[in-house]
């Protein structure tokens, strides 16, 4: 397998009363404005970066999601995708639910922690936000085209979505939702979003089904003011198709586009430090219904793994990104990185790897 090749670094410049963000660093998209926008997988908001000098972003603005979508309380979304299409910014959060960790300083209370699940109501958003000029609107009025672009959030259920209530009853996925298993052990958590026009590709770091990976794709419409939902696909008023991945018993790290083709950041399910590798999904967006694709280099092809280390740099963010003159370049950031990343307190670098054609 080809090693990767890193071509350079970025410097990311925060505003230091957020500083904490760069050690939770968890999407990250490129959008043709030029801007970086980057999610935390621990707060609600969205963060933009702007080019300050070469290899240098900065000028860190926040937009708070509850600006301009209803949230329950302050708990964490855990934001794990962004992406950009169609002058809509798209988060979404992991959809998982959690189980409390051992703190290390009462063995009684650590062992009753364990066994508790949580399920958090903001985790389970699906949202586009409307875009003009790098700022984030509530709307946008195009009266060239004759349209309004609205924010809009996939519609909650009592037990969470409109996706997961439709997965319940899956063959596949159905049992992770109604036990349900925790995120990092090997329960549904989703972990990329890659968005082009009315298409939602959904990875999940898991189930992993012996040893296959799950991409969900899903098309959502206005059912009102701010409300959306799942727009029957395929035959039979079908709502979503499942496309199997052979990554070798890894799941779904993050999702990013490369003209027709998926680019795949796929590491483990579980809560552990192993080999994160990039690979390519070849064709998409020419499929229709489920689909299941080997390593035959044909449908899929692997690129290379990333350079890794225990307890620390985990790649958790892939964006395109254009670097020393070409198009092809794949910007990675990292959730719990290295001390050696961190600059000053409130910058950190982030990777740029050689992607190929």
């Amino acid at each position: 397998m080809p090693e990767s090749f890193l071509l350079g670094r970025l410097l990311l410049q925060f505003n230091s009363e957020v500083a904490d963000i760069i050690t939770d660093l968890s999407a990250v998209a490129f959008t043709p404005d030029g801007h970086l926008w980057l999610g935390s997988d621990e707060t609600t908001s969205i963060e933009r970066l702007s080019p300050v000098a070469p290899h240098i972003f900065g000028e860190h603005q926040r937009f708070a999601i509850a600006d301009f979508l209803q949230l329950s309380g302050e708990s964490e979304i855990d934001i794990e995708g962004i992406d950009f299409s169609d002058d809509y910014l798209w988060v979404v959060g992991s959809h998982s639910t959690k189980r409390k960790k051992a703190k290390g300083k009462d063995p009684e209370k650590d062992i009753e922690r364990l066994a508790r699940i949580e399920t958090e109501v903001n985790r389970y958003l699906l949202a586009r936000i409307p875009m003009k000029d790098g700022i984030l609107c509530e709307s946008i009025s195009d009266p060239d085209n004759q349209r309004e672009q609205k924010v809009g959030c996939l519609q909650r259920t009592e037990t969470g979505n409109l996706l997961t209530d439709a997965l319940k009853d899956d063959s596949h996925l159905g049992l992770y939702l109604s036990v349900p298993i925790p995120s990092k052990e090997n329960g549904f958590d989703i972990e990329g979003l890659a968005v082009r026009g009315d298409r939602i590709f959904l990875g999940l770091r898991g189930p992993v089904l012996r040893g296959w990976a799950i991409i969900l794709e899903i098309e959502v419409e206005e059912a009102q003011a701010g409300v959306l939902r799942l727009k029957a696909i395929g035959e039979g008023g079908k709502l979503y198709n499942k496309h199997f991945v052979d990554l070798n018993g890894l799941g779904v790290r993050e999702l990013c586009w490369n003209g027709e083709d998926l680019m795949v950041l796929a590491g483990p399910t579980m809560t552990l430090s192993g080999e994160m590798r990039v690979c390519r999904l070849k064709g998409i967006l020419g499929r229709s219904g489920d689909s299941i694709t080997r390593q035959d280099g044909v449908g899929l092809e692997v690129l290379f793994d990333l350079p890794f280390k225990v307890g620390a740099d985990n790649a958790e963010g892939l964006s395109l990104f254009p670097y020393l003159g070409g198009q092809n370049s794949l910007l990675v950031v990292y959730d719990s990185p290295d001390a050696g990343r961190m600059v000053e307190g409130n910058s950190i670098y982030a990777d740029i790897f050689r992607l190929g054609l």
